[in-house]
């Protein structure tokens, strides 16, 4: 298991004057997010979450052990788009066949026959599904379906991928 950090929550736009945010949570169960307790971003500043409504949160930051809760729009509008991790090893393990949406990026994406395609680079999710984006001799973005991506391999570092015939199209274009 690499020792890495996994993105569990993205701060959004400020909610109200008082400091309140949004707050997009990555975890199965959204409101569990505030279960890991301290966040950090990537500079390594910690924070702590307070959920006031679905979706709405209060934040605190965390220095040398002691809490301090942002209270003011001004202040947290510093925030927005702040990305907030775990260290990996903080997680429980993944079920056998089962892994973290982080342990695909690396993996070399190939075709149904083996042919090399590229590398995943980046794992997107907007809201309307995940997918893949992988960059090789052609940049492709591939949804992360069973049937894109029918065969995960993370422990050989790998995964089969048949682009739908759209992204096979643009790919054969774009050469």
């Amino acid at each position: 298991m690499p020792d890495t950090n996994i993105l569990m929550a993205t701060i959004g736009r400020p909610h109200g004057v008082s400091g309140r945010i949004h707050v997009t949570s990555h975890t199965a169960d959204p409101a569990g997010v505030t279960a890991y307790g301290a966040l950090s971003d990537a500079e390594g500043r910690q924070y702590l979450l307070r959920w006031c409504h679905e979706g709405v949160a209060e934040i605190s930051t965390v220095i040398d052990g002691v809490t301090d809760r942002i209270r003011n729009r001004t202040a947290v509008e510093k925030l927005t788009n702040v990305d907030l991790f775990i260290n990996r090893s903080r997680l429980p393990p993944p079920d056998e066949e089962e892994f973290y949406l982080a342990d695909l990026v690396g993996l070399t994406a190939v075709d149904a026959e083996g042919k090399p395609l590229g590398i995943v680079t980046t794992v997107h999710d907007y809201g309307a599904g995940t997918s893949l984006e992988i960059v090789g001799d052609s940049s492709m973005i591939v949804p992360f379906t069973q049937a894109c991506v029918p065969e995960i391999d993370v422990a050989a570092g790998k995964l089969v991928v048949t682009p739908p015939i759209e992204v096979a199209v643009i790919a054969e274009h774009a050469a």
